[in-house]
């Protein structure tokens, strides 16, 4: 009965027994630890809590054979290929005044932390979407009149220098016209199909070795792994199209670009979980992007250059939210990461608790 209960509490639960062996971890350990429990119980606690905190983990040890609970904010444990955050709080079992068990719960810190800055970066995006949609309505009605007035004037002047004035005004109000449509963002339903996504990244690849005429290193490191996902195939290359050449903008002449697909397994997006999801990171060996530009390079007209609309990030961002997916940035000089989630099967996600 206890087990059942445990099994579907959220945060990890792992029993010691008194040499400090693994007696017990319940499936949220599991996906911590990404093992299974017939592989884990058994182990030593040493093997488990790997962390280069070692004074933390020798006070955890000291404290258990004190029989005192021990309660630690933001312990480092190392894994097979990072690292996670977690709050843990152990509390040793006695029985008749003898020390039989060791209770430990773990709290991922890292999901609470990345799940509150999505859900604070996709209320401030949809506020900047609803205001600039706004804003662009607004000026494409007087723009269209404009537009109109010029093409009639057109129409009676016979002069060509004349009409050449009014063919700039009619040129530059398409223009702008233009410029309003990519600010309003995808305004058609994404057509989705079954896909590979290995094929869209090899798509984006090709694209951009033939734009690129510098020294650029484009590298691939594929998860040949990934099972097909329900996408549009248009809008996701479009989608990482603008995020790649960026990077070769970043980049310059010369640096390296790395495109990189993994597994997630267990993750929350717009407050709802997936089993599935393709992480795609776009990683590069630019000067990294402005800590001040950090917070907003999402926001339409937003841009670290000169001659840059600062849509490309805008669009993206629109076009895999429609495919109930998010993308982040971590960036520092030589090194920019942006990644992409998009869950496998969103249609199975669960409402997050």
């Amino acid at each position: 009965m206890h087990n059942k209960i445990l099994d579907h509490i959220n945060e990890a639960i792992l029993l010691f027994d008194s040499d400090l062996r693994l007696r017990y971890i319940n499936p949220a350990g599991e996906i911590l630890f990404t093992d299974s429990e017939k592989h884990l119980v058994g182990s030593p606690i040493q093997k488990l809590f790997k962390t280069s905190q070692t004074l933390i983990f020798d006070d955890l040890v000291k404290r258990l054979k004190q029989y005192e609970p021990l309660v630690d904010r933001e312990l480092i444990l190392d894994r097979l290929n990072n690292s996670v955050t977690v709050n843990l709080s152990a509390t040793p079992l006695q029985e008749n005044g003898t020390f039989t068990e060791t209770l430990i719960e773990l709290q991922p810190v890292d999901r609470h932390l990345r799940i509150s800055r999505e859900e604070q970066l996709l209320a401030q995006q949809n506020t900047s979407r609803m205001l600039v949609r706004g804003l662009a309505h607004e000026i494409k009605n007087p723009l269209g009149g404009l537009r109109g007035a010029a093409q009639l004037l057109d129409l009676e002047l016979t002069d060509p220098e004349l009409k050449e004035y009014t063919q700039i005004i009619i040129a530059e109000s398409d223009r702008l016209q233009d410029l309003m449509d990519k600010m309003l963002g995808p305004n058609k339903p994404a057509h989705k199909s079954s896909l590979n996504i290995h094929e869209v990244l090899e798509r984006v690849r090709q694209l951009v070795a033939v734009e690129s005429t510098s020294q650029i290193q484009l590298n691939t490191d594929y998860d040949p792994s990934i099972p097909e996902l329900m996408a549009d195939k248009n809008q996701l290359i479009q989608a990482i199209l603008n995020i790649v050449r960026n990077a070769v903008q970043a980049i310059g002449s010369q640096g390296k670009i790395t495109i990189r697909t993994r597994i997630k397994r267990h993750m929350t997006i717009s407050r709802k979980r997936h089993k599935l999801t393709v992480k795609i990171d776009i990683i590069d060996t630019g000067p990294g992007i402005a800590p001040e530009l950090m917070e907003r390079i999402f926001y339409p007209m937003i841009t670290g250059r000169a001659e840059g609309t600062g849509l490309g990030l805008s669009i993206a961002q629109s076009l895999i939210n429609q495919h109930n997916g998010l993308i982040e940035c971590e960036s520092e000089p030589g090194h920019t990461v942006f990644s992409i989630f998009l869950p496998i099967n969103p249609a199975k996600a669960e409402p997050r608790r």
